[in-house]
């Protein structure tokens, strides 16, 4: 049975920040997981994790990346971690 993960990404807003959640959205599909993408810009959520920048991958709660744009390869790579 396949594990059940929640991946959220958090950000102000910003098109850096909508652009990982665009390719997180997409190394999903690629591997071929039944995941939602979840998508917040609530601020308070990245303070709440310790955080002081954006955008952040978050996996089960836990930051996976954080305050930079990788590219669809990379970001299946960190999913992969946790699957």
């Amino acid at each position: 049975m396949e594990n059940k993960i929640k991946i959220q990404v958090l950000g102000s807003g910003c098109p850096t920040c909508r652009k990982l959640f665009e390719l997180t959205q997409k190394a999903v599909e690629d591997l071929g997981l039944k995941a939602e993408v979840e998508y917040s810009d609530d601020i308070q959520k990245i303070l709440e994790m310790g955080l002081m920048s954006s955008p952040v991958l978050a996996i089960n709660g836990k930051p996976a990346l954080v305050g930079f744009l990788p590219d669809t390869e990379k970001i299946k790579e960190i999913i992969k971690k946790f699957i």
